[in-house]
């Protein structure tokens, strides 16, 4: 994947998270997979430790 385009689905996840209070059509942020998926595509890393994976969506949605 592009950076550009991977910085791009981040700023989507960012914003509906900003605006609609934590959720998006996908659903709950807190429960989400896409941005996880986003980081395996995207850079190649890989967050599978629910710890893990929640502290990489704080970051992002901060």
């Amino acid at each position: 994947m592009e950076k550009e385009i991977f910085d791009k689905e981040l700023a989507i996840c960012r914003q509906f998270n900003k605006v609609n209070g934590g959720k998006c059509n996908w659903g709950e942020c807190d429960k989400c997979g896409v941005i996880p998926l986003l980081y395996k595509l995207g850079e190649g890393r890989f967050y599978e430790d629910p710890n893990d994976v929640s502290e990489l969506r704080k970051t992002i949605l901060q």
